[in-house]
């Protein structure tokens, strides 16, 4: 039988899951949109044939012809429909952030812990990036030796948002550098430190941090919203013995008018749209089996995350380098983990 999919969030992500569901995943049946505006709702429900379009997301974790949702909603609003999705016994994807809110992410683990057994996978989609993944393979290979150091760099053309600020590239883009990293290591961060340069007009200006982890290593990430020539990720991993970096997708290059280019794409959604594909048939599969998937992203996940983003925008706030404290990781997840290895 089918899996029958709700999508809460009719916005851009919203709409790329839609498409997803309803042309990339054997054996899903896309059966809801749900939107605070229901037009929205109703226009992405009919490009991509759902019979359903709501409202109401109380109403549409709770229907009975909904196997699992997917959260695509404002970051506000993740946390509260995640405990409705545990709480109704579904299976949901949830896009990051869990949380802003350390608090709020160890609620929800709370909540998942006591169901006993998964229901939340994050939609920190790099894990399934190929690029990510054979520099994680090359690391645990041995190929590079001990890892040392890791550059990363997160660039979009503009700001998504007029009130955006550089503490926003700290707690909004850089959580998915913050998760990747930990997944590539394979450790925790224990300090960050954060400073933002300066502009000459009144853009919000690049932000770097540098991150100490607990293993040993040191880790930059440049986070630069304004960067106005395209949409660039990159990272390299320094080892002893030696290095790797990623290299973003380039179908074509132009030779003309004695140069040579190659473009940008305007937002992150043609780089990562075969990650996007590969985390969304892991989740199918997540909720079909209900084994949870070797590479996802789980709740612990997301509050790492979030405890990272905060001590970085503290940082940031304070010009002073901030320690990174977190609970002990809950049994539930630490078990998971043995089990996924």
């Amino acid at each position: 039988m089918s899996v029958r999919f709700a999508i809460i969030g009719a916005g851009v992500m919203g709409a790329d899951h839609a498409r997803i569901v309803a042309e990339d995943l054997p054996g899903a049946e896309l059966r809801l949109i749900c939107d605070a505006s229901a037009p929205r709702a109703r226009a992405v429900a009919e490009a991509h044939g759902a019979p359903h379009a709501t409202t109401d997301p109380a109403a549409a974790i709770a229907r009975d012809d909904i196997d699992a949702v997917i959260v695509a909603s404002p970051d506000f609003t993740h946390a509260p429909l995640v405990l409705a999705c545990i709480a109704a016994g579904k299976p949901v994807l949830c896009e990051k952030p869990l949380s802003q809110s350390p608090i709020e992410c160890v609620q929800v683990m709370q909540a998942e812990s006591d169901a006993g057994r998964s229901f939340v996978q994050l939609g920190f989609m790099r894990r399934y990036d190929r690029s990510y993944g054979e520099m994680r393979a090359a690391l645990r290979a041995g190929t590079l030796g001990r890892a040392l150091m890791m550059h990363n760099i997160h660039r979009n053309v503009e700001i998504p948002a007029a009130d955006f600020t550089g503490a926003m590239a700290i707690t909004n883009s850089a959580p998915h550098e913050f998760d990747v990293i930990r997944f590539v290591l394979d450790t925790d961060f224990t300090a960050i430190s954060a400073w933002q340069a300066r502009r000459s007009d009144s853009l919000v200006a690049p932000v770097l941090m540098v991150l100490e982890t607990a293993d040993g290593q040191l880790v930059n990430i440049e986070v630069n919203n304004n960067a106005a020539y395209g949409y660039d990720v990159r990272g390299e991993l320094v080892g002893e013995r030696g290095a790797i970096s990623l290299i973003a997708p380039s179908y074509s290059r132009l030779d003309a008018d004695l140069r040579q280019s190659t473009t940008h794409d305007p937002d992150w959604r043609p780089r990562y749209g075969e990650a996007y594909r590969r985390q969304d048939r892991a989740f199918l599969d997540f909720v079909r089996t209900g084994r949870f998937p070797a590479h996802g992203s789980d709740c612990w996940d997301g509050y790492a995350a979030a405890v990272v983003a905060e001590a970085g925008a503290r940082a940031l706030r304070q010009g002073t380098r901030v320690t990174v404290d977190m609970i002990e990781k809950p049994a539930f997840y630490a078990q998971r983990k043995e089990f996924a290895e």
